[in-house]
This record gives structure tokens, sequence and C-alpha cells, in this order.
């Protein structure tokens, strides 16, 4: 499976690659970066993505949207800045998800902005109990 090329529409550009698990039971949300675009591919077990969309100027303004990804079905999956989004593990056994972000990550200034997992602003819940 290709994940993602520089020819692909849906490429910004090239940070870095990193890989991030999950295991059952947890959920890893929210948050969003200002700058950075994300990619995600899951390439073990299955996660269930959520996306909470808050931007202003978006046609798609406080709407949430779930997706299911593994390898029974691969996609990767483009999330653009300024969208919250996390996962849980969707599979009895641990996932994992690759990104290939748009920057590479600033120790000294993230881009990233974090609410808990169970934040009463973003009108999405989560079937795992522990997040972080």
């Amino acid at each position: 499976m290709e994940l993602l090329r520089n020819d692909d529409p849906v490429f910004e550009g090239f940070g870095q690659v990193y890989i991030t698990t999950c295991m059952p039971g947890f959920t890893k949300a929210w948050h969003l970066h200002r700058k950075q675009v994300d990619h995600f591919v899951c390439v073990k077990g299955s996660i269930r993505l959520g996306l909470f969309d808050p931007r202003e100027s978006s046609r798609s303004k406080g709407q949430v949207q779930e997706l299911v990804l593994g390898m029974e079905k691969p996609v990767l999956v483009k999330i653009p800045a300024g969208v919250y989004h996390g996962f849980e593990c969707a599979s009895d056994e641990e996932s994992m998800v690759i990104n290939i972000p748009s920057l590479p990550y600033n120790r000294a200034s993230p881009d990233e902005f974090r609410k808990p997992f169970d934040s009463p602003d973003i009108p999405f819940r989560w079937n795992a109990l522990k997040g972080g």
C-alpha cells in the first residue's frame, strides 16, 4: 500500500512520519493544529476516528464525523488544520496508526491545542472509558 505520494492531490508538504499505538479501551483525543495538516493511516487493528470542526469559516462548522480505519479497507484520511481529532482502538488488539504531518514537530512551540477526551464542548462520545 502506498500511504502518500508528493504528487497526490491531498499532499501539502512533508514534516515527518511517526507511528502511534492505542490499546483496546483507550482513546487519544482531542487535539487540533493551527498550521499542521495530518494524514492518518491505520496499519494494524482498527480505529474509530472522530473529527470535530470548530472553524468559523467552514461549511461544516460545528459538525462531527466518525470514520473507522483499518487494513480491511486501507485508506488515508487527511485532517485539515483547525479540526479537532482523536481516535480510539476499535479492535480487540492494539491498533497502530501512521501519521504523516505536513510540518515537523516543534518542541519549543508545539502546534497542538488540546481538550479532554470527554470534553462537553465537542458533541462526540467515545466508547472507550479511558483517554488522554
